[in-house]
C-alpha cells in the first residue's frame, strides 16, 4: 500500500478506485427457483413465468411475466458470456427488447403488467449500460466468475503506474488550453485501449487475476476521465 506523498496526493485528487477486487460467491436464487414446481403464469395458472428464453409473455393468455431473477445480462441480451461483445448486435437486441417491454405499451393492462413491464424495462437499460461499456461489461464479467469490488477500500498497485497517472494529472490540473486538454484526453483514450486489449486476452486465457489488476487500472483512467469532463464545463 502506498504512503507518504504518493497515497496522500491520489487521494487528495480523488483518484483511489471505489473498490479493491476480492472474490466472493454470487448470491442468487438459482437453486430455490431450480427446487420449486414448474412456475405458472400468475394470469391464468398455465405454465408461465418468470420465463426463460424470449418468452416473456404466457403462451396460454398471452400476459406479461415477471423476469427471471436467475438470467445474467449476457444471456438477456443473447450475448455469449465473454468480454468481446458485437456492440451493433447489443444495441439491436435492446431496441427489440424495449419495443417488447417497455412501459408506454402497457398503459391499457393491468396494474400487475405494468409493473412487470416497469421491472424488464429497468432490468434490459441496466443490462445495455453494463455491458456497452469495457469496463463495466468486464467487472460484471468478474463477478460472474465470483469476484467483486468491495466499496471503500484501496487496491495496492504498483509505483510505476501510480506515478504515471500522479503526472497526468498534474498536467490536467495545469491545462489551461482546449489544445493541452485534448492532448491529455488523447492519452488517456490510447491507455484505456491498450488496457481494454489486456482485460479481452486476459479473459481469452481465463487469468482473472490479470483482468482484475487491469479493470483496477481501467478505473483509474476512468476516474481522469470524468474529471477531464468537469474540467470542461464552464462555470
Amino acid at each position: 500500500m502506498w504512503g507518504g506523498r504518493t497515497g496522500a496526493l491520489l487521494r487528495v485528487w480523488g483518484l483511489w478506485p471505489a473498490g479493491v477486487l476480492g472474490r466472493r460467491p454470487l448470491s442468487c436464487n438459482a437453486a430455490s427457483v431450480a427446487g420449486s414446481s414448474s412456475p405458472q403464469c400468475w394470469n391464468c395458472g398455465g405454465p408461465g413465468g418468470p420465463m426463460r428464453g424470449d418468452g416473456f409473455f404466457c403462451p396460454q393468455c398471452r400476459a406479461l411475466q415477471p423476469p427471471d431473477p436467475t438470467r445474467d445480462y449476457f444471456s438477456l441480451m443473447d450475448c455469449n458470456r465473454a468480454f468481446r461483445v458485437d456492440t451493433a448486435k447489443l444495441q439491436t437486441r435492446y431496441q427489440d427488447l424495449q419495443r417488447l417491454v417497455h412501459p408506454d405499451f402497457f398503459s391499457q393492462r393491468s396494474q400487475t403488467e405494468k409493473d412487470f413491464s416497469e421491472k424488464h424495462s429497468t432490468l434490459v437499460n441496466d443490462a445495455y449500460k453494463t455491458l456497452l461499456a469495457p469496463l463495466s461489461r468486464g467487472l460484471y464479467l468478474l463477478k460472474l466468475h465470483g469476484v467483486e469490488i468491495p466499496e471503500g477500500t484501496d487496491y495496492e498497485m504498483d509505483r510505476q503506474f501510480l506515478m504515471e497517472i500522479m503526472e497526468i494529472n498534474e498536467k490536467l490540473a495545469e491545462a489551461q488550453s482546449e489544445a493541452a486538454m485534448k492532448e491529455i484526453e488523447s492519452i488517456v483514450r490510447a491507455k484505456q485501449n491498450e488496457l481494454t486489449d489486456n482485460v479481452s486476452r486476459a479473459f481469452e486465457q481465463d487469468d482473472l487475476e490479470k483482468a482484475k489488476e487491469m479493470l483496477t487500472k481501467m478505473r483509474y483512467f476512468s476516474n481522469v476521465e470524468e474529471k477531464i469532463k468537469l474540467k470542461k464545463i464552464p462555470l
